[in-house]
């Protein structure tokens, strides 16, 4: 997990992209006919707008209430401290996927008077695709690649993380 501001920054920018993008991509292939090579490419256009607004809500919002939250729902002293990270994954996209979903429904679903409904249906496709990619392979595969890029030299917690 991230220790200072900037390895925070990192690792909320590749969390980020990893499931800003693959959000993206599951909503194209929603609204067409289903996954082709052509979402993955037409997926970079939409990114580019919903990435920042991504970054901000999760940066400045969302991080902070998900940890406060998660500190409230598991002691990492005396539980596993995997559970703290399972727990501010999970608040994380409670919070998330409701705000990113009315952004997208605002900028690309053309709801009109039918904002509330739309963006409810959103939310309601978005969520399991969210909850499942986020546990099971985005926050796994970006912790990864975070302990990658920020090794801890000598330490034991260092080396018990990158077992784990």
């Amino acid at each position: 997990m991230p220790r200072t501001k900037f390895e925070d920054v990192i690792f909320t920018i590749i969390m980020v992209f990893v499931m800003v993008y693959a959000m993206i991509c599951y909503n194209i292939a929603l609204n067409t006919e289903g996954m082709s090579s052509s979402v993955f490419l037409s997926a970079f256009h939409e990114l580019v707008i919903m990435a920042p607004v991504a970054f901000i809500l999760d940066f400045f919002f969302v991080g902070k209430m998900a940890k406060k939250t998660a500190f409230k729902l598991v002691n990492p002293e005396k539980e596993n401290p995997f559970h703290l990270v399972l727990a501010i994954s999970a608040v994380s996209v409670m919070w998330m996927c409701p705000l990113m979903s009315f952004v997208a429904t605002l900028l690309f679903k053309n709801a009109g008077t039918n904002l509330i409904p739309v963006w409810l249906q959103t939310v309601a496709l978005n969520f399991p695709m969210a909850f499942f990619w986020q546990m099971c392979y985005a926050g796994p595969l970006v912790r990864f690649v975070f302990r990658l890029i920020f090794r801890r030299a000598g330490s034991a917690a260092a080396a018990a993380e990158e077992c784990a």
